[in-house]
């Protein structure tokens, strides 16, 4: 992306697509922290980031920020992740939520090439001055970096107030998802007005980029919650292995893929006939953070495990017989006349021929969050899927009311978000819903 120097006399910052004079001022001001350095794009222009050492590895993933549709979505799923929620402080405007989009999305734009989030970055600064950049990235490859932003429904009315002149442009679907049979929410760890999910194969570059976005939102959003998460539970490409969860299981086998474009254009993209436009080429994202029984589970028997799957554990076969991407029969019976897939696995449930035939997009990851007060393990799946609506996860989740599993997972977290298209070169994320 390239960006101008910025000039006091040139125009308003809020005109510019990358770092706004408002976005620089009140970093620099705010608590000794610092925003994105003038003159940052420079480097971006030239491919030199001033404050950042190169890594040598050839064979790191490097994902371009802009595009038709964000990365991080469709890209290969990578090993590690960092989620975070964020809400808007009070007394915060629209020339606020414009300009913080701006300033992460040029930020963005550098960090998942490999580069400081400015051109002076984490050492090529005033001495005297905080370093635009915290400096753990230094050295380390792109690591297949992706970085993705949403808007939740709280950003555009919350308490009945539009902060931001948007409320009229707000999804019809965009809406606090309904309450699902088992839910044990945490208001801490749900919601939000926006996200942002880095995804990378080296955990320090996704904690990395979160921790340096966080700190150029100073002053105008801050983090309401977030998760790491590593051990991917999906797959994106079949060039990837299927991965398995923590109860041992292979997970998203039916995974939509990104080369399955049809899908894709049936199930996860919006387009303009769905309203509002603004929103063709995104999609929406809800977030669902699991907690597993880990400790109970591991009581059960290998044979009741393969029954609530209803798949078998090892090979990740449909119970009804053949490999991992034979399709299930769930017709097939036993001798007894007993179906071979329980009407009560997740198989069974979860499938789309039990759903009308919806599917949607994931990108889960585990967590181990320690151990809880009982010396547990604090651990599930972080659930990340992405679908054209949101109706087709509630869909989805309703039918899985009577799932056998339900006796060994909790929902604990969650959230929806809309999903802009991606962002163009010389604009910004979310640029579509303010035109």
């Amino acid at each position: 992306m390239t960006h101008t120097p910025h000039d006091p006399h040139a125009g308003s910052a809020a005109e510019a697509p990358g770092l706004s004079r408002r976005g620089l001022l009140g970093l620099a001001i705010g608590a000794g922290a610092a925003g994105l350095a003038v003159g940052a794009g420079a480097g971006a222009a030239s491919g030199v980031a001033i404050g950042r050492a190169q890594a040598t590895d050839a064979t790191a993933a490097v994902y371009d920020f802009f595009g038709a549709h964000q990365a991080g979505i469709t890209t290969p799923v990578q090993d590690h992740l960092h989620f975070a929620a964020f809400d808007m402080m009070a007394r915060t405007d629209r020339d606020d939520l414009v300009s913080l989009l701006q300033d992460w999305s040029y930020a963005a734009s550098r960090i998942t090439q490999g580069l400081d989030v400015s051109a002076t970055g984490a050492v090529g600064g005033a001495p005297e001055a905080p370093p635009d950049d915290t400096g753990e990235a230094l050295g380390l490859a792109a690591s297949g970096l992706t970085i993705t932003f949403g808007f939740g429904p709280t950003l555009f009315e919350s308490d009945g107030v539009d902060r931001y002149g948007i409320a009229a442009r707000r999804p019809a679907g965009l809406k606090r998802l309904p309450a699902f049979l088992g839910d044990a929410l945490d208001p801490a760890a749900s919601g939000g007005d926006l996200f942002i999910q880095a995804c990378a194969d080296d955990p320090q570059v996704a904690v990395h980029a979160i921790r340096n976005l966080s700190r150029i939102a100073f002053g105008r959003a801050r983090i309401r919650w977030s998760q790491l998460g590593f051990g991917r539970t999906s797959r994106t490409t079949a060039a990837q292995s299927t991965p398995r969860n923590l109860f041992g299981f292979k997970d998203g086998t039916a995974n939509i893929l990104a080369t399955d474009t049809a899908a894709l254009d049936e199930h996860v993209w919006v387009v303009a006939s769905d309203e509002p436009a603004w929103m063709a080429g995104g999609s929406y994202l809800v977030a669902r953070k699991i907690a597993m029984l880990i400790e109970t589970w591991d009581r059960v028997r290998l044979s009741e495990q393969n029954a609530i799957v209803g798949r078998d554990k090892g090979a990740g076969a449909p119970l009804s017989g053949g490999d991992e991407f034979t399709e299930p029969d769930f017709d097939a019976t036993d001798a007894a006349g007993r179906p071979l897939i329980p009407v009560t696995s997740h198989v069974h449930l979860a499938h789309p021929e039990r759903n009308d035939g919806t599917r949607m997009l994931r990108r889960g990851y585990n967590f181990v969050d320690g151990n809880n007060e009982l010396g547990r393990l604090d651990a599930g799946l972080f659930f990340l899927s992405y679908q054209r609506s949101p109706d087709q996860f509630v869909r989805v989740q309703r039918a899985l009311s009577t799932d056998a599993m339900n006796e060994y997972i909790r929902h604990v977290g969650s959230g929806v978000w809309a999903v802009p298209p991606g962002a163009q070169p010389g604009s910004f994320v979310g640029a579509t819903l303010f035109a």
